[in-house]
C-alpha cells in the first residue's frame, strides 16, 4: 500500500516561510528520487523540486530557486520542502511523489499553501 501524506501547509503573509513534510510508505523509499509538485487553480500541475535517492542532487524550477530547499531523511521516509520568501504566486496545493510511472496511481491529498496579506 503506497501512500504519500503531505502536511505543513497553511496561510502565510508574503515574505513568510513554511516547511512542508511528506511522509511516504509502502515502498523502498531510499531507492527512489522524490519530487514536490504544486497545482494552482486553473493551472497544470507543476514540478517544483526534485531530490535524488540519497539526497546528493537537487533541482528546482526557476521560479523557486534561491527560496525553496528540498531535503530528505531516508531513515524516516520523509521528504521536506523549506519555503522562504513566499510570494502570492506560490499559492497552490503541494504534492509529493516519486519520479516513477507507478507513482501516478498514488497521489495524496496534498497540502494547501496560501500566501496572502
Amino acid at each position: 500500500q503506497v501512500q504519500f501524506v503531505e502536511s505543513g501547509g497553511g496561510l502565510v503573509q508574503p515574505g513568510g516561510s513554511l516547511r512542508l513534510t511528506c511522509a511516504a510508505s509502502g515502498f523502498t523509499f531510499s531507492y527512489y528520487g522524490m519530487i514536490w509538485y504544486r497545482q494552482a487553480p486553473g493551472k497544470e500541475r507543476e514540478l517544483v523540486a526534485t531530490i535524488s535517492p540519497a539526497g546528493g542532487s537537487t533541482g528546482y524550477t526557476d521560479s523557486v530557486k534561491g527560496r525553496f530547499t528540498i531535503s530528505r531523511d531516508n531513515a524516516k521516509n520523509m521528504v521536506y520542502l523549506q519555503m522562504n520568501s513566499l510570494r502570492p504566486e506560490d499559492t497552490a496545493v503541494y504534492y509529493c511523489n516519486t519520479g516513477e510511472y507507478w507513482g501516478n496511481n498514488y497521489w495524496g491529498q496534498g497540502t494547501q499553501v496560501t500566501v496572502s496579506s
